[in-house]
């Protein structure tokens, strides 16, 4: 019988066999590369699960946290991906939408009167109180009207997002019959920019209305300037979740 063994220097090979090596190495391969994936995957769900029991256990002692809970109560057969536009609340539409309003805060007649700003995810355009009312009224001026219409316009494009009016007053004490402190002001004139949106048509789900007086100022009431920056309703838009 013929011997197909042969010695080359030190190893001595099999010209029968030689595949088996190589065959044996691309097995080994595959299986490293499949328990690599199986415990990735493994890593990944675990991680989930620890996330989420931790979030269970703070969210007894902080009701804020309820809201995360809901995002992270994700079904385990549902594919999701978190991309950089989930950590910074703006996907394409909300840049959309920001740049609709940016574009109307810049060609209003009112523009001086008008800001935009992003703020923990959330678009909040922000109208000078003189633009709107007289002063010590919270009756809508015809300034206030042509304004409001041109945002029910970009408004009705997105109705999956909630409004937030707010209105905001300066430090003056105001005293009367209708308005005893400037709680009241700011918080009927914020219901009353409600009102006016939903005789558009805009839907009162979609709507909520909060008067905060002077406490939350955009600048130090140390002058004229900063006091009428200060009187304000703001449209916090925040799309729901």
């Amino acid at each position: 019988m013929r011997d197909n063994t042969y010695n080359s220097g030190f190893i001595t090979y099999d010209d029968e066999a030689t595949w088996l090596v190589t065959y044996a190495d691309l097995m080994t391969i595959l299986l490293v590369f499949f328990v690599l994936l199986y415990t990735l995957a493994f890593f990944e769900k675990e991680k989930y699960k620890n996330v989420v029991e931790t979030i269970k256990v703070q969210v007894k002692e902080n009701a804020k946290l309820i809201g995360l809970m809901e995002l992270m109560e994700v079904p385990e057969n549902m594919d999701t991906k978190i991309t950089i536009e989930d950590i910074t609340g703006m996907h394409s539409k909300e840049k959309t939408l920001f740049e609709k309003i940016k574009k109307f805060s810049r060609t209003n007649s009112q523009k001086q009167n008008i800001s935009t700003r992003i703020l923990d995810g959330k678009i909040i355009v922000s109208v000078k109180g003189k633009a709107l009312f007289n002063s010590g009224s919270a009756s809508l001026n015809n300034t206030a009207i042509s304004i409001f219409d041109e945002i029910i316009q970009i408004l009705n494009d997105y109705p999956d997002y909630n409004i937030n009016i707010k209105g905001h007053t300066d430090n003056i004490p105001i005293s009367t019959d209708i308005f005893p402190s400037n709680w009241e002001l700011s918080a009927v004139r914020a219901t009353t920019v409600l009102k006016y949106l939903i005789s558009k048509g805009v839907d009162p789900k979609r709507l909520t209305a909060t008067g905060y007086g002077k406490v939350m100022p955009l600048v130090p009431n140390t002058s004229e300037n900063n006091r009428a920056q200060n009187r304000r309703v703001e449209f916090v838009l925040e799309k729901r979740q």
